[in-house]
């Protein structure tokens, strides 16, 4: 039996009166299909709906068509800037600490409510495709088809409650196969029930290997640096001169940059086995293979050739003009299959009743401070993209600039499907921010927490917090015996600084700035019981 054909069979109808389930003629108007769109490490930079630079040159048509039938977040920010923290802030309205998944392997408290647990016990179908991510088993969903950890993009396994915990591998593009299960999802779904649809892309994350169709797009663009690509940290703390994730001396040759032709030169080779590129390519079949190696190896021999000849400027410059072109190559699959999403739902004549919600895990640096990769408080990783499309409640065109966080998705679709949110859950519903207002009790600052320390690119623990015009970051290490061997603060003015560039703690005409701060910053700690800082 083919168990995306056979759907139906797998829903366990609840047997619980519920808030979308009545005899009104209308129910369904009063419960919207959820579908939820999330990326990992999509840099709000790189959709051109936020009229970015690079964007001009690599535009997003159709996640650009749902920011301009909805709503563009301007402000949308993440509590803890990694990947799999991201998702347990998703799935349960918590911060980090309260939902315990505060590092990539440290796991989830999966005794915390998921909301899709609320959804599923008040008769909405639930569903999740793609990337997990978690280590607990999905919680919450009648059907799932995930991939393992992080993923592959090309011929990607697939775990779902039929295969017995094994992940049996599917000939495609992850970008592509995902989208394909979820859209079969909905034309297969219970049609008398609303539904909830998650759908997780692996894409664009590290290490940015395109679908082969769009091998030699942008090959010809020449994408342009951003003012920062230089900066010299020169009065930040420590953290920024010490982290791991610099374009020019951290961005790999064979792994991330698929320069293959030197895997078996030292010290390449040693880069090559560290990195375990190998297994993507294993799990090419010949014809991929082929294809890879036809639009690659030219490529890659003319640059290996003209190496070493080259200036260190003109290698950080080749390093990133290929890492911007594979990244966005990604991109433009990820957009191309939003558009079948739409299609879809346009055809199951599901648009007017169903919100739509673009958004990534978190922010990613496309070269800004000189960096990729994502985990500090700084902006490009602290904010993310998020657009929301409901015809219903938002009109076409809207913009909010009122601060909003990843912990405030939970609440937003409990309150769409008229559940009250547990009253553990920090979030808080983004509702009443649909005509792009907001109102005077919203929120006028945020907190943020990251602790993923020492680990990939070896960027220190720090929280903070963030108002709509200032930033305090504390950057922390300590000892076995409690003892501080990191106590750093940053503080900047976003309206005179936007690009954080001036560190300005201790400067004496901000120190009442600084204390207000801090004392936010202290009340965050207090009120959420923050264990560590």
């Amino acid at each position: 039996m083919n168990h995306l054909s056979k759907l139906s069979l797998l829903f366990i109808p609840t047997s619980l009166l519920c808030s979308c389930q009545s005899d009104k003629k209308n129910e369904k108007a009063d419960c919207p299909n959820i579908v939820y769109i999330m990326t990992d490490d999509h840099a709000y930079q790189t959709i051109s709906a936020y009229g970015g630079p690079i964007s001009k040159l690599a535009p997003t048509p159709n996640i650009d068509r749902l920011a301009k039938g909805g709503i563009l977040f301007r402000n949308a920010f993440v509590e803890n800037s990694l990947s799999t923290p991201s998702r347990a802030c998703l799935m349960t309205g918590l911060y980090s600490h309260q939902n315990g998944q505060r590092q990539l392997g440290e796991g989830i408290d999966s005794t915390k409510t998921f909301f899709t647990e609320l959804l599923q016990q008040n008769n909405y179908q639930t569903a999740i495709v793609g990337k997990w991510h978690m280590q607990c088993e999905p919680k919450g969903f009648d059907y799932f088809s995930i991939v393992y950890d992080q993923g592959d993009y090309y011929n990607p396994g697939f775990r779902t409650k039929e295969s017995n915990g094994e992940y049996i591998q599917e000939t495609g593009y992850a970008t592509n196969l995902i989208t394909t299960k979820s859209i079969q999802f909905i034309e297969n779904r219970e049609k008398d029930k609303p539904f909830c649809l998650l759908i997780h892309h692996k894409a664009p994350h590290r290490n940015w290997m395109p679908d082969e169709k769009y091998y030699d797009l942008y090959e010809d663009v020449q994408f342009p640096k951003p003012s920062t690509f230089d900066d010299d940290y020169r009065t930040r703390c420590s953290p920024a001169h010490t982290q791991e994730m610099r374009i020019d001396r951290d961005l790999n040759l064979v792994y991330d940059l698929k320069v293959n032709e030197l895997r078996d030169t030292p010290p390449y080779n040693d880069e090559w086995s560290l990195y375990g590129i190998d297994k993507e390519f294993n799990l090419m079949n010949s014809r991929q293979l082929e294809k890879w190696h036809a639009a690659y190896h030219p490529k890659n021999e003319k640059f290996v050739k003209e190496m070493k000849s080259m200036t260190d400027a003109e290698l950080t410059d080749w390093k990133y003009q290929r890492y911007l072109r594979d990244y966005l190559r990604c991109i433009k699959s990820i957009d191309d299959e939003v558009g079948r999403v739409i299609e879809c739902l346009e055809k199951e004549g599901l648009m007017d009743n169903t919100i739509i919600v673009y958004a990534s895990d978190q922010g990613f640096y496309m070269g800004e401070h000189g960096w990729f990769d994502k985990r500090f408080m700084y902006e490009e990783s602290l904010r993310t993209p998020l657009i929301m499309y409901y015809p219903k409640a938002i009109k076409p065109g809207t913009e909010c600039t009122a601060m909003v966080q990843n912990i405030d998705y939970a609440p937003t679709f409990l309150s769409l499907a008229g559940i009250s949110k547990p009253e553990e859950m920090s979030g808080t519903s983004l509702e009443p921010l649909f005509q792009g207002e907001k109102p005077e009790t919203w929120r006028t600052d945020l907190y943020y927490h990251y602790y993923d320390y020492p680990a990939y690119h070896q960027v220190n623990r720090h929280d903070g917090v963030r108002t709509e015009r200032y930033k305090l970051i504390h950057f922390y290490d300590k000892d076995d015996q409690g003892n501080y061997r990191l106590n750093c603060n940053e503080l900047y003015d976003l309206e005179a600084d936007p690009h954080e560039l001036n560190n300005l703690y201790g400067n004496p005409e901000y120190n009442k700035i600084a204390e207000d701060l801090q004392t936010r910053l202290d009340g965050y700690r207090q009120r959420l019981k923050v264990d560590e800082y």
